[in-house]
């Protein structure tokens, strides 16, 4: 495991980081239950409808708050965000109709979406040494591990004693959990470019400007709709793949999600010294290759009969896209410290945030209702065909040449018009 870089600030917010997504972790196997409960067979649409509305709050929200991290606090922000995830989580186990679910799933993704790249925004600002901000990446991906690996375990031991709505209380847990680290951390205050004086959607812009100017940013965004395609069938179909065509017990769910965890641990783990003998664009190019083989694998796995095929075949698959993804997402974060100057890194990463989130709104509502209208196979081997695409557009578009990512900057108009340049390759 990666060591934890020797600093205070960064120790508790990486402690923050872990604590809530355990919680979301539980959360995520509850709702799917939840949805199965109330729709059977076609929980995943109804799980696509809710991650494509957690998506929307991605996309419309991140590009705000990256706009204003320059005015507000970034301790005030997290904090403020996980008191209103954990208010939302509590009130989950309540719900009776399909609309309910979709409302507090809204709530609590646009507190998530105003959480999640102040945190990314701010690691830079806490650990300048780029060796340290490496490791911190790789820890990062660890703790979202957290969500599909650990946090399954858990809540497999807890559906032994409990019912899957008492899972929300941890999720609740979780959430004030991170927001009392947050708010007794001392942070650095992120300075966005010309803090106070552009309008904040004119500030919030410049990240997807950036995005349009920088070749390998746009293979970055090309790649994330490559994981987008694996991810979906992975969090909107498998519940439906664990109890209707293979009719396993709720916890076995927990085991597949595990699995995928498992997989993104592995990869988080190699990461580090991988990058540093490889490069950014080799790993994370060959991990997507890896993403099309493995859906096309899940198509096969589901196109018996219910229940035929064989089990251990999906925990390996969902092993290996655990692994692919965490191999393509985890460097994400060097990619982009390359390519944008540091007052540009707070709009730059809400950007990445939000245009990856855009693809996640793409391929979530196609996993779910393909799954629920043609079935899984089709599902997958679709999912398949649109991951390839994004491979093929992401190694047109990321140089040759680029390695490590470290050349210089394009002398090009800054996109607020203030004579500055901005864009790398």
């Amino acid at each position: 495991m990666p060591a934890l870089p020797r600093n205070r600030v960064y120790r508790r917010l990486f402690a923050a980081q872990a604590v809530a997504l355990t919680g979301t972790g539980l959360a995520t196997v509850a709702l799917s239950l939840l949805a199965y409960d109330l729709a059977g067979p076609r929980a995943s649409a109804v799980l696509g409808t809710a991650l494509a509305i957690k998506m929307v709050a991605y996309v419309t929200v991140a590009p705000a708050v990256g706009a204003l991290a320059g005015r507000i606090p970034p301790r005030t922000l997290m904090a403020g965000a996980d008191l209103v995830r954990a208010g939302s989580a509590l009130a989950l186990p309540f719900v009776t109709e399909l609309w309910q679910i979709y409302a507090l799933i809204l709530l609590l993704q646009a507190a998530s979406a105003a959480f999640t790249p102040t945190f990314q925004a701010t690691l830079p600002q806490v650990l300048p040494d780029e060796r340290d901000y490496t490791r911190a990446l790789s820890l990062s991906r660890l703790a979202y591990d957290l969500e599909s690996l650990l946090s399954p375990a858990l809540a497999a031991a807890l559906l032994a004693v409990v019912p899957y709505p008492w899972l929300f209380a941890g999720t609740t847990a979780g959430f004030l959990g991170s927001a009392a680290l947050v708010v007794t951390t001392v942070l650095p205050r992120a300075a966005g470019p010309d803090a106070g004086r552009s309008a904040p959607y004119a500030r919030a812009a410049l990240g997807a400007r950036l995005f349009l100017a920088t070749p390998r940013l746009r293979a970055l965004l090309a790649l994330d709709l490559a994981v987008a395609a694996a991810g979906a069938l992975v969090f909107a179909d498998t519940v439906v793949l664990v109890r209707d065509h293979f009719q396993r017990p709720a916890e076995a769910l927990s085991l597949a999600l595990g699995a995928y965890g498992a997989g993104s641990v592995a990869a988080a783990l190699m990461l580090p010294r991988l990058l540093g003998r490889r490069g950014d664009r080799a790993v994370m190019l060959g991990a997507a290759a890896a993403l099309p083989v493995l859906l096309a694998g899940a198509a096969a796995l589901a196109a018996g009969a219910p229940g035929t095929g064989t089990w251990a075949g999906v925990l390996a698959a969902w092993a290996g896209l655990g692994a692919a993804c965490s191999a393509v997402l985890t460097p994400a974060g060097r990619v982009i410290r390359q390519a944008a100057a540091e007052p540009e890194l707070p709009a730059a990463f809400a950007a990445q945030f939000s245009l990856s989130h855009a693809c996640w709104l793409l391929t979530y509502p196609l996993a779910g209702g393909l799954g629920a209208a043609a079935g899984l196979p089709v599902t997958a081997a679709v999912l398949a065909v649109l991951a390839l695409a994004a491979l093929g557009l992401a190694a047109r578009t990321w140089p040759r040449q680029d390695g490590a990512g470290r050349v210089a900057r394009l002398a090009r108009p800054h996109p607020l018009g203030n004579g500055r340049s901005y864009g790398r390759s």
